[in-house]
């Protein structure tokens, strides 16, 4: 009896791995989750968006947007690993949660290359150094004289301890010898509310998420944290005129479960690359001052890989730990 049971128990395994493919191959035949671990509004949001909008079209089913906020995506990227893989439910994230939060968090509950699969990078988002229109500096070299006047005078917004506007500050403070007290939010759009309300004086975020406001008035650009002046604002200085080797890029992308059906995430990166390879979607996203990039899994799984060799440092250099 015990042998027929075992030699069932076999029989069915292999018939599940041969259905495998089967239904993989037949997916997608419902609608499809996909956790932003950022809240809404904010610029992984509205990439996330973007894509979800054309990659639907692609899979013939409709994605929908489920943000999760909070711990620097870790809430979000925790409930991604805890979700069946099988490719109705899938994650779109910031670099940060993948490459920073294991330096942050003493028992984080994700390994970000063990349990998500990288499907494909899609865009990098330039970032501005913005301050409120009421701050007395209007360059990089008053905000630096300022700063050393006034030792942690300078309140500093952030989307989240740890975040690329963090770790971008912890960049510029060691390079300058200066010192500012750090003010976190939950996001980039509740970070760039904070220095338009002067809840802080200034922040890095995103050109996509701060430019309405710059446009608006109610924000005042000090500069830009590419490593030269942007072609569409050339009357934006660098920081790196400033402070050179100065520069800070944070990119976004699409992730699954580990344990996703290969078939699956050879569609999902098939429907990424053809979204982003379409001059259309490339122009949407270059008007919001975003660049595309778009890295398959094996080049996504190595930007992962170097970022957090990189982050390591900065992150234990600048003291950053979890509050």
């Amino acid at each position: 009896m015990r042998k027929f049971a075992a030699a069932f128990a076999a029989l069915l395994g292999l018939l599940c791995l041969a259905m495998t493919p089967a239904l993989a191959q037949d997916w997608p035949t419902k609608p499809i989750h996909m956790i932003v671990p950022y809240p809404a509004g904010g610029g992984t949001d509205v990439v996330a968006r973007i894509m979800a909008d054309h990659v639907s079209q692609i899979l013939g089913q409709p994605i929908y947007i489920d943000n999760r906020g909070g711990a620097n995506g870790a809430i979000g990227l925790t409930a991604l690993k805890q979700s069946e893989p099988d490719g109705y439910t899938l994650g779109f994230t910031a670099d940060t949660s993948m490459t920073v939060n294991l330096y942050l968090y003493k028992d984080l509950a994700y390994d970000a290359l063990k349990d998500f699969i990288p499907i494909c990078t899609a865009v990098r988002l330039p970032g501005m150094l913005a301050a409120n229109t009421s701050f007395p500096a209007n360059t990089i070299a008053e905000l630096i004289a300022l700063a050393k006047q006034k030792p942690n005078g300078i309140a500093y917004g952030s989307a989240g301890l740890g975040n690329f506007s963090h770790l971008a500050m912890a960049l510029f403070t060691d390079a300058t010898g200066t010192q500012m007290l750090h003010v976190p939010y939950k996001g980039t759009g509740p970070a760039a509310l904070g220095i338009i309300g002067g809840e802080v004086q200034i922040e890095f975020n995103n050109v996509a998420t701060l430019l309405p406001y710059v446009k608006d008035g109610k924000l005042k650009v000090l500069a830009v944290a590419e490593p030269k002046r942007m072609p569409d604002f050339p009357d934006w200085p660098a920081v790196a005129e400033t402070v050179p080797g100065f520069e800070m890029a944070p990119w976004v992308g699409m992730v699954a479960p580990a344990g996703t059906p290969k078939p699956i995430i050879d569609k999902l990166t098939a429907a990424m690359q053809k979204v982003l390879g379409d001059p259309a979607v490339a122009n949407q996203f270059s008007d919001q001052q975003l660049t595309v990039m778009a890295l398959p899994q094996d080049k996504f799984t190595a930007l992962i890989r170097a970022d957090q060799q990189k982050w390591d440092k900065v992150v234990k250099a600048a003291g950053i730990k979890m509050e």
